[in-house]
Protein backbone atom coordinates (compact mmCIF):
# COMPACT_ATOMS: atom_id res chain seq x y z
CA UNK A 1 0.00 0.00 0.00
CA UNK A 2 1.43 3.70 -1.12
CA UNK A 3 1.54 6.17 1.15
CA UNK A 4 -1.05 8.06 -0.40
CA UNK A 5 -3.33 4.98 -0.64
CA UNK A 6 -2.77 4.83 3.11
CA UNK A 7 -3.64 8.30 3.51
CA UNK A 8 -6.94 7.91 1.43
CA UNK A 9 -7.74 4.44 3.53
CA UNK A 10 -7.44 6.60 6.84
CA UNK A 11 -9.71 9.65 5.47
CA UNK A 12 -12.34 7.00 4.88
CA UNK A 13 -11.85 5.06 8.10
CA UNK A 14 -12.34 8.33 9.66
CA UNK A 15 -15.22 9.76 7.57
CA UNK A 16 -16.90 5.95 7.77
CA UNK A 17 -16.26 6.04 11.58
CA UNK A 18 -17.72 9.63 12.21
CA UNK A 19 -21.05 8.76 10.12
CA UNK A 20 -21.22 6.10 11.80
CA UNK A 21 -21.14 7.52 15.41
CA UNK A 22 -24.06 9.96 14.00
CA UNK A 23 -25.96 7.42 12.66
CA UNK A 24 -25.72 5.79 16.01
CA UNK A 25 -26.74 9.26 18.02
CA UNK A 26 -29.27 9.66 15.71
CA UNK A 27 -31.03 6.25 16.13
CA UNK A 28 -30.01 6.64 20.08
CA UNK A 29 -32.45 10.05 19.95
CA UNK A 30 -34.92 9.08 17.72
CA UNK A 31 -35.61 5.99 19.64
CA UNK A 32 -36.14 7.85 23.41
CA UNK A 33 -39.71 8.45 23.31
CA UNK A 34 -41.16 12.14 23.56
CA UNK A 35 -43.18 10.89 26.59
CA UNK A 36 -43.97 8.62 28.86
CA UNK A 37 -47.91 7.39 29.63
CA UNK A 38 -49.30 6.08 32.53
CA UNK A 39 -52.67 5.02 33.26
CA UNK A 40 -54.48 5.50 36.97
CA UNK A 41 -57.32 2.95 37.39
CA UNK A 42 -59.21 5.54 39.63
CA UNK A 43 -60.92 9.18 39.03
CA UNK A 44 -58.57 11.63 39.55
CA UNK A 45 -59.13 15.16 42.22
CA UNK A 46 -58.38 18.52 41.54
CA UNK A 47 -56.54 20.36 39.02
CA UNK A 48 -54.17 18.97 37.85
CA UNK A 49 -55.47 15.69 38.52
CA UNK A 50 -54.11 13.44 41.59
CA UNK A 51 -54.98 10.84 43.80
CA UNK A 52 -53.61 9.16 47.32
CA UNK A 53 -53.32 5.51 49.31
CA UNK A 54 -49.83 4.16 47.45
CA UNK A 55 -46.36 4.79 47.03
CA UNK A 56 -47.69 5.31 43.35
CA UNK A 57 -49.45 8.37 44.27
CA UNK A 58 -46.46 10.24 46.48
CA UNK A 59 -44.59 9.65 42.85
CA UNK A 60 -47.18 11.51 40.77
CA UNK A 61 -47.57 14.16 43.68
CA UNK A 62 -44.34 14.86 44.39
CA UNK A 63 -43.68 14.61 40.43
CA UNK A 64 -40.59 12.22 41.18
CA UNK A 65 -40.56 10.95 37.12
CA UNK A 66 -41.15 14.74 35.79
CA UNK A 67 -38.01 15.12 37.55
CA UNK A 68 -36.25 12.24 36.42
CA UNK A 69 -36.86 12.86 32.48
CA UNK A 70 -36.80 16.84 32.83
CA UNK A 71 -32.90 16.40 31.17
CA UNK A 72 -34.02 14.02 29.02
CA UNK A 73 -36.58 16.46 27.61
CA UNK A 74 -39.20 13.22 27.83
CA UNK A 75 -42.82 14.90 29.44
CA UNK A 76 -44.52 12.56 31.95
CA UNK A 77 -48.53 11.70 31.07
CA UNK A 78 -50.57 10.87 33.70
CA UNK A 79 -53.89 9.84 32.57
CA UNK A 80 -57.04 8.97 34.95
CA UNK A 81 -59.63 6.37 34.18
CA UNK A 82 -63.43 6.68 36.19
CA UNK A 83 -64.09 3.62 35.13
CA UNK A 84 -60.66 2.01 36.78
CA UNK A 85 -59.08 -1.15 35.85
CA UNK A 86 -61.52 -1.85 32.89
CA UNK A 87 -61.20 1.56 31.27
CA UNK A 88 -57.17 1.11 31.28
CA UNK A 89 -57.24 -2.83 29.76
CA UNK A 90 -59.13 -0.71 27.19
CA UNK A 91 -56.33 2.10 27.00
CA UNK A 92 -53.59 -1.01 27.27
CA UNK A 93 -55.38 -3.00 23.94
CA UNK A 94 -55.58 0.42 22.00
CA UNK A 95 -51.46 1.00 22.88
CA UNK A 96 -52.44 4.37 24.33
CA UNK A 97 -50.31 3.32 27.50
CA UNK A 98 -46.93 2.99 28.27
CA UNK A 99 -47.56 2.04 32.43
CA UNK A 100 -50.31 1.07 34.20
CA UNK A 101 -51.45 1.15 38.03
CA UNK A 102 -53.55 -1.17 38.06
CA UNK A 103 -55.34 -3.67 40.69
CA UNK A 104 -54.65 -7.31 40.44
CA UNK A 105 -57.91 -8.67 39.06
CA UNK A 106 -58.78 -6.03 36.11
CA UNK A 107 -55.22 -6.64 35.29
CA UNK A 108 -56.05 -10.63 35.20
CA UNK A 109 -58.63 -9.80 33.23
CA UNK A 110 -56.69 -7.93 30.86
CA UNK A 111 -53.93 -11.09 30.83
CA UNK A 112 -57.26 -13.58 29.89
CA UNK A 113 -58.00 -11.78 27.15
CA UNK A 114 -54.72 -11.49 25.46
CA UNK A 115 -53.51 -8.34 26.71
CA UNK A 116 -49.42 -8.13 26.79
CA UNK A 117 -47.84 -6.80 29.78
CA UNK A 118 -45.25 -7.43 32.72
CA UNK A 119 -45.53 -6.48 35.97
CA UNK A 120 -42.74 -4.91 37.83
CA UNK A 121 -43.36 -4.17 41.46
CA UNK A 122 -46.05 -3.59 43.57
CA UNK A 123 -47.87 -0.93 45.19
CA UNK A 124 -50.48 -1.04 47.96
CA UNK A 125 -50.54 -3.59 49.11
CA UNK A 126 -52.63 -5.61 51.75
CA UNK A 127 -55.57 -3.51 51.14
CA UNK A 128 -59.01 -4.40 52.36
CA UNK A 129 -62.20 -3.44 51.46
CA UNK A 130 -65.36 -2.39 53.59
CA UNK A 131 -68.63 -2.75 54.05
CA UNK A 132 -70.84 -0.06 55.18
CA UNK A 133 -74.71 0.54 55.46
CA UNK A 134 -77.10 3.25 56.34
CA UNK A 135 -76.71 4.59 59.93
CA UNK A 136 -79.77 3.55 61.54
CA UNK A 137 -79.52 -0.07 59.26
CA UNK A 138 -80.47 -2.95 60.87
CA UNK A 139 -77.44 -5.10 58.94
CA UNK A 140 -74.98 -5.78 61.11
CA UNK A 141 -73.04 -8.25 59.21
CA UNK A 142 -72.28 -9.91 56.22
CA UNK A 143 -74.60 -12.64 56.44
CA UNK A 144 -77.11 -9.65 56.59
CA UNK A 145 -76.62 -8.60 53.33
CA UNK A 146 -78.78 -11.81 52.21
CA UNK A 147 -81.31 -10.17 49.65
CA UNK A 148 -80.11 -6.86 50.15
CA UNK A 149 -79.35 -3.83 47.44
CA UNK A 150 -75.45 -4.36 47.59
CA UNK A 151 -73.55 -2.17 45.17
CA UNK A 152 -70.55 -3.88 44.13
CA UNK A 153 -68.19 -2.27 41.37
CA UNK A 154 -67.74 -5.10 38.90
CA UNK A 155 -64.52 -5.61 37.31
CA UNK A 156 -62.47 -3.62 39.56
CA UNK A 157 -60.63 -5.96 42.55
CA UNK A 158 -62.67 -4.50 45.14
CA UNK A 159 -64.88 -7.33 43.39
CA UNK A 160 -62.85 -10.26 43.60
CA UNK A 161 -62.44 -9.87 47.45
CA UNK A 162 -66.07 -9.16 47.88
CA UNK A 163 -66.98 -12.33 46.31
CA UNK A 164 -64.32 -14.17 48.68
CA UNK A 165 -66.15 -12.84 51.59
CA UNK A 166 -69.83 -13.66 50.83
CA UNK A 167 -68.02 -17.00 50.10
CA UNK A 168 -66.73 -17.47 53.54
CA UNK A 169 -70.58 -16.46 54.52
CA UNK A 170 -71.99 -19.06 52.68
CA UNK A 171 -73.40 -16.35 50.58
CA UNK A 172 -72.39 -15.05 47.01
CA UNK A 173 -73.58 -12.56 44.44
CA UNK A 174 -76.75 -14.56 43.52
CA UNK A 175 -77.55 -13.93 46.80
CA UNK A 176 -77.79 -10.20 46.92
CA UNK A 177 -79.37 -7.59 44.76
CA UNK A 178 -76.28 -6.40 43.18
CA UNK A 179 -76.07 -3.23 41.60
CA UNK A 180 -73.03 -2.27 39.78
CA UNK A 181 -71.80 1.27 40.78
CA UNK A 182 -68.36 3.08 40.29
CA UNK A 183 -67.04 4.40 43.51
CA UNK A 184 -68.35 7.65 43.48
CA UNK A 185 -72.20 6.46 42.62
CA UNK A 186 -72.03 4.21 45.66
CA UNK A 187 -70.92 6.75 47.93
CA UNK A 188 -74.26 8.96 46.69
CA UNK A 189 -76.15 5.92 46.43
CA UNK A 190 -75.35 5.05 49.67
CA UNK A 191 -75.79 9.09 51.50
CA UNK A 192 -79.50 9.10 49.73
CA UNK A 193 -80.04 5.26 51.12
CA UNK A 194 -81.05 4.22 47.34
CA UNK A 195 -79.52 1.08 48.57
CA UNK A 196 -78.91 -0.86 51.49
CA UNK A 197 -74.95 -1.31 51.83
CA UNK A 198 -72.11 -0.17 49.74
CA UNK A 199 -68.69 -2.33 49.15
CA UNK A 200 -66.21 0.61 48.74
CA UNK A 201 -63.02 1.37 50.40
CA UNK A 202 -61.20 4.17 52.49
CA UNK A 203 -64.05 6.79 50.89
CA UNK A 204 -66.31 5.38 52.90
CA UNK A 205 -64.92 6.54 56.28
CA UNK A 206 -65.86 10.74 55.18
CA UNK A 207 -69.16 9.45 54.94
CA UNK A 208 -69.06 7.50 58.46
CA UNK A 209 -67.32 10.50 59.82
CA UNK A 210 -70.40 12.86 58.46
CA UNK A 211 -72.82 10.34 60.21
CA UNK A 212 -74.25 9.43 56.80
CA UNK A 213 -72.56 5.63 56.84
CA UNK A 214 -71.65 3.08 59.32
CA UNK A 215 -68.75 0.57 58.77
CA UNK A 216 -69.73 -3.14 59.57
CA UNK A 217 -66.93 -5.17 58.01
CA UNK A 218 -63.15 -4.88 57.19
CA UNK A 219 -62.05 -7.52 55.33
CA UNK A 220 -58.22 -6.97 56.53
CA UNK A 221 -59.18 -7.98 59.58
CA UNK A 222 -59.80 -11.52 58.38
CA UNK A 223 -56.69 -12.16 57.06
CA UNK A 224 -54.29 -11.74 54.14
CA UNK A 225 -56.32 -13.73 52.10
CA UNK A 226 -58.95 -11.14 52.22
CA UNK A 227 -56.86 -8.33 50.68
CA UNK A 228 -56.22 -7.31 47.13
CA UNK A 229 -53.19 -6.00 45.61
CA UNK A 230 -51.86 -2.98 43.01
CA UNK A 231 -48.69 -2.49 40.44
CA UNK A 232 -47.38 -1.00 37.98
CA UNK A 233 -47.00 -2.45 35.02
CA UNK A 234 -45.75 -2.00 31.12
CA UNK A 235 -46.43 -2.98 28.22
CA UNK A 236 -44.09 -5.66 26.27
CA UNK A 237 -43.68 -3.83 23.70
CA UNK A 238 -42.79 -0.26 25.51
CA UNK A 239 -40.51 -2.98 27.73
CA UNK A 240 -38.33 -4.41 24.33
CA UNK A 241 -38.34 -1.02 22.85
CA UNK A 242 -36.92 1.16 26.39
CA UNK A 243 -35.34 -1.52 28.71
CA UNK A 244 -33.05 1.48 30.15
CA UNK A 245 -36.26 4.09 30.35
CA UNK A 246 -38.08 1.21 32.10
CA UNK A 247 -35.46 0.38 34.74
CA UNK A 248 -35.29 4.47 35.45
CA UNK A 249 -39.19 4.48 36.19
CA UNK A 250 -38.84 1.60 38.86
CA UNK A 251 -36.07 3.37 40.52
CA UNK A 252 -38.18 6.44 41.06
CA UNK A 253 -41.35 3.78 41.98
CA UNK A 254 -38.86 2.43 44.41
CA UNK A 255 -38.00 5.93 45.47
CA UNK A 256 -41.31 6.67 46.34
CA UNK A 257 -42.15 3.50 48.03
CA UNK A 258 -39.06 4.24 50.04
CA UNK A 259 -40.49 7.66 51.54
CA UNK A 260 -43.59 6.59 51.96
CA UNK A 261 -42.53 3.59 53.42
CA UNK A 262 -41.06 5.80 56.23
CA UNK A 263 -42.97 6.39 59.81
CA UNK A 264 -40.98 9.57 60.12
CA UNK A 265 -43.07 11.01 57.15
CA UNK A 266 -46.54 9.56 58.25
CA UNK A 267 -47.98 12.64 58.93
CA UNK A 268 -46.28 14.39 55.77
CA UNK A 269 -48.04 11.45 53.68
CA UNK A 270 -50.97 11.33 54.82
CA UNK A 271 -51.45 15.54 54.00
CA UNK A 272 -50.08 15.04 51.13
CA UNK A 273 -52.67 12.48 49.77
CA UNK A 274 -55.31 14.72 50.80
CA UNK A 275 -54.53 16.48 47.93
CA UNK A 276 -56.26 13.74 46.39
CA UNK A 277 -59.48 14.88 48.53
CA UNK A 278 -59.82 11.99 50.89
CA UNK A 279 -59.21 13.92 53.72
CA UNK A 280 -56.30 13.34 56.38
CA UNK A 281 -58.31 11.74 59.20
CA UNK A 282 -59.57 9.46 56.24
CA UNK A 283 -55.90 8.13 55.96
CA UNK A 284 -55.29 7.81 59.57
CA UNK A 285 -57.78 5.14 59.96
CA UNK A 286 -56.85 3.50 57.07
CA UNK A 287 -53.59 3.01 57.95
CA UNK A 288 -54.49 2.64 62.01
CA UNK A 289 -52.08 -0.31 63.73
CA UNK A 290 -50.54 -0.87 60.53
CA UNK A 291 -46.60 -0.21 59.71
CA UNK A 292 -46.13 1.68 56.28
CA UNK A 293 -44.24 -0.78 55.15
CA UNK A 294 -46.29 -3.28 54.89
CA UNK A 295 -48.54 -1.60 53.23
CA UNK A 296 -46.42 -0.12 50.76
CA UNK A 297 -44.02 -2.31 50.04
CA UNK A 298 -42.97 -3.01 46.24
CA UNK A 299 -41.77 -6.45 46.98
CA UNK A 300 -42.72 -9.10 44.56
CA UNK A 301 -42.53 -12.11 47.31
CA UNK A 302 -43.95 -15.42 47.82
CA UNK A 303 -47.02 -13.76 49.15
CA UNK A 304 -47.53 -11.42 46.56
CA UNK A 305 -47.56 -14.53 43.43
CA UNK A 306 -49.24 -16.64 45.65
CA UNK A 307 -52.22 -14.12 46.05
CA UNK A 308 -52.32 -13.94 41.80
CA UNK A 309 -52.59 -16.68 41.49
CA UNK A 310 -55.48 -17.06 43.95
CA UNK A 311 -56.83 -14.23 42.00
CA UNK A 312 -56.99 -16.16 38.81
CA UNK A 313 -58.09 -19.39 40.31
CA UNK A 314 -61.09 -17.45 41.51
CA UNK A 315 -61.52 -15.71 38.53
CA UNK A 316 -61.69 -19.11 36.46
CA UNK A 317 -64.12 -20.76 39.47
CA UNK A 318 -66.24 -17.71 39.58
CA UNK A 319 -66.26 -17.69 36.04
CA UNK A 320 -64.58 -13.94 35.44
CA UNK A 321 -62.37 -15.60 32.64
CA UNK A 322 -63.04 -18.37 30.83
CA UNK A 323 -59.57 -20.31 30.89
CA UNK A 324 -56.76 -20.78 33.33
CA UNK A 325 -54.33 -17.79 33.29
CA UNK A 326 -50.36 -18.30 33.69
CA UNK A 327 -48.94 -15.94 36.78
CA UNK A 328 -45.23 -17.17 37.17
CA UNK A 329 -44.32 -15.77 33.60
CA UNK A 330 -46.12 -12.31 34.03
CA UNK A 331 -43.66 -10.78 37.14
CA UNK A 332 -40.68 -9.11 35.50
CA UNK A 333 -38.85 -8.80 38.77
CA UNK A 334 -35.23 -7.95 37.65
CA UNK A 335 -36.08 -3.98 36.87
CA UNK A 336 -36.86 -4.39 40.68
CA UNK A 337 -34.09 -6.27 41.96
CA UNK A 338 -31.56 -3.73 40.05
CA UNK A 339 -33.15 -0.86 41.90
CA UNK A 340 -33.44 -2.22 45.31
CA UNK A 341 -29.33 -3.18 45.31
CA UNK A 342 -28.81 -0.07 43.82
CA UNK A 343 -30.38 2.15 46.76
CA UNK A 344 -29.63 -0.45 49.51
CA UNK A 345 -32.93 -1.38 50.12
CA UNK A 346 -32.35 -4.69 49.51
CA UNK A 347 -33.55 -5.99 53.08
CA UNK A 348 -35.59 -2.75 54.12
CA UNK A 349 -39.27 -4.40 53.35
CA UNK A 350 -40.10 -7.66 55.00
CA UNK A 351 -40.34 -10.33 52.75
CA UNK A 352 -43.92 -12.56 53.22
CA UNK A 353 -44.33 -16.29 52.32
CA UNK A 354 -47.46 -17.41 50.71
CA UNK A 355 -49.90 -17.53 53.67
CA UNK A 356 -48.78 -13.93 54.73
CA UNK A 357 -46.02 -14.83 57.22
CA UNK A 358 -42.91 -13.05 58.17
CA UNK A 359 -39.72 -14.93 56.55
CA UNK A 360 -36.52 -14.78 58.42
Amino acid sequence: MTPRTSRTFALLKSVLLTAAIALTATQAHADKPAVIRIGVAQQGAGDPPTFGGSPAATVQQQQLLEKEFAADGIKVEWLFFKGAGPAVNEAIADKSLDFAFQGDLPAMLGRANGLKTRILLESGVRVGVKIAVPPDSQIKSVKDLKGQRVSIFRGTNLQLVADNVLAANQLSERDLRVINLDSASSLAALSSKGIDASVNDYHLYKLRDQGLAKIIYESQTDGPQFTRQSHLLVLDDFDRAHPDIVQRVVNVFVKGAQWSSDEANRDALFKQWAKSGVSYASWQAEFANQPLKSRNSPLIDPFIVARYKAVADSALKLKLIRQPVEVDGWFEPHYLDNALHAQTLDHYWTRYDAQGKPLG
